[in-house]
């Protein structure tokens, strides 16, 4: 009997194991998505400004001709 009382209570200890396993790997991945869209913003903010410069530059080049 008290075997099955010690089953019982590990099983019962690998179920809320499971469930805060369950909740870090979900705001994991939250965080994670997070990351990545900044840093796709990061890098779409970088490619606007290398463009934007290069812009200026050659229209600065053109009219001073």
């Amino acid at each position: 009997m008290s075997r099955l009382l010690t089953f019982s209570h590990d099983l019962g200890q690998l179920t809320q194991n499971q469930e805060r396993f369950s909740q870090d790997q979900e705001r994991f991945n939250e965080r994670f998505s997070n990351y990545q869209q900044a840093t796709q913003w990061v890098v779409q903010l970088a490619f606007t400004l290398i463009a934007s410069a290069t812009l200026t530059l050659i229209i600065t080049v053109v009219l001073k001709r």
